[in-house]
């Protein structure tokens, strides 16, 4: 169970690793994704060396009892060198000399990490008493074994100093993003930062606890793996998000948008551009660009019919929606709906009110994501029972009217 577990945890990471990297590949010059794709990389290379058959794989290849650990803790520990570098970046300033002296803080720490890195493994090599496979029990196993719990401690020590840097920074940076993607993925990541520290304190309180004659095996092999996982999740999922995050809204919206955009753009095919290959084989590229171009090639036909819409029209949905104690949101997608669909049926019989709508288009922000929220809004209650008892109440007072 533990081999499945672990290694489509693996899996899920070099997906996500890849994704990084692609950005990265694209942009060579931005050092911070860089150090990111770098550090991200540490994760699924831990969770394939938790995989005990891949464990045991690699000390029978290597010849070497328990080596799967120190290259396990060496990806965790690049993941804290990362960490700190990109905590030396983001608190060095702006400034072309403050980011001078950030590059020679970050050799620096860099530098400090490989020696104690460097003193943990030789700690291991000359602190291992037996030749016995512990994949699973390293640190309970070896907990009597000083130069094994010196490797640990120093681990330890790397790994947290790391975390609660990262840990207290993301916040702080989040705070100043507002509800950006950008935001929510820092303090995803911060998160992940304190669920590590958790790890690390279940390892240390381990340790006490079998220095004192109180073995914990549940604390330091259930626990702390445990929640080292998940942690590494959050981690993963919280670098991911900024860019992860607005392709996954960009796709719901385009979901959204496709019915009314195809109903509308029936009537006015030539304000559509027509897609390349690339997307048509691939519907997830350029997600963007192609719920953008939706959007506004269903307000170029808005404007077109806005001639076609009677004042009447809005009057009348805006009432209805009021009697359904819909709120502000809701309103104005059942007054846009029925002004759109109101506008292209006049226009397919020629008839030209006057006067007419002075805008078909409610706006209810500057804000882009919100407009495109309230598009699809819209796309949403196009054809409810109350845009369709707008519509019928036009037609009869239209019927009405006739001599």
């Amino acid at each position: 169970m533990f081999d499945v577990i672990y290694l489509v945890f693996s899996a899920v990471s070099w997906v996500i690793v890849g994704y990084k990297a692609r950005a990265w590949f694209r942009d060579r010059g931005n050092t911070d994704l860089g150090v990111t794709t770098l550090m991200t990389a540490g994760v699924p290379v831990v969770f394939l060396f938790s995989a005990p058959s891949v464990y045991r794989a690699f000390d029978r290849l290597t010849g070497v009892a328990n080596l799967a650990m120190v290259f396990l803790y060496s990806a965790v520990v690049l993941f804290a060198a990362g960490a700190t570098i990109l905590l030396l970046r983001w608190t060095g300033g702006k400034d072309e000399a403050a980011r001078a002296r950030a590059a020679v803080r970050s050799r620096w720490a860099v530098a400090a990490v490989t020696v104690a890195w460097a003193a943990a493994v030789v700690c291991f090599a000359v602190g291992r008493p037996d030749a016995v496979e512990h994949p699973r029990d390293f640190s309970t196993a070896y907990a009597d074994a000083p130069g094994v719990v010196a490797f640990l401690v120093l681990y330890l020590a790397i790994f947290g100093t790391s975390l609660a840097g990262l840990g207290c920074l993301c916040p702080r940076y989040a705070a100043q993003l507002g509800r950006s993607w950008l935001a929510k993925g820092l303090r995803t990541l911060a998160a992940g930062c304190w669920l590590g520290l958790v790890y690390c304190a279940c390892k240390l309180a381990g340790f006490a606890l079998s220095w004192a004659g109180h073995e914990a095996y549940w604390l330091s092999n259930g626990v702390a793996p445990l929640t080292a996982s998940v942690a590494a999740l959050l981690v993963l999922l919280g670098f991911s998000l900024p860019a992860v995050g607005p392709r996954a809204a960009a796709w719901r919206r385009l979901r959204r948008l496709e019915p009314l955009w195809r109903e509308v753009t029936a009537h006015a095919p030539e304000v559509t551009i027509g897609e390349s290959g690339w997307i048509t084989r691939w519907p997830f590229a350029d997600l963007e660009w192609r719920a953008n171009r939706r959007m506004a090639e269903i307000r170029d036909i808005q404007r077109g019919v806005r001639r076609h819409v009677e004042p009447l029209a809005l009057d009348i949905a805006r009432e209805k929606a009021a009697a359904a104690a819909l709120d502000a949101h809701g309103l104005a997608a059942v007054v846009e709906a029925a002004a759109l669909r109101r506008g292209l049926a006049n226009q397919a019989t020629g008839h030209v009110p006057s006067p007419h709508a002075d805008s078909v288009v409610m706006t209810v922000s500057a804000d882009p994501a919100e407009e495109h929220e309230h598009l699809a809004r819209v796309a949403d209650v196009f054809h409810d029972p109350l845009v369709d008892a707008v519509l019928t109440e036009l037609r009869e007072i239209s019927a009405a009217r006739r001599p």
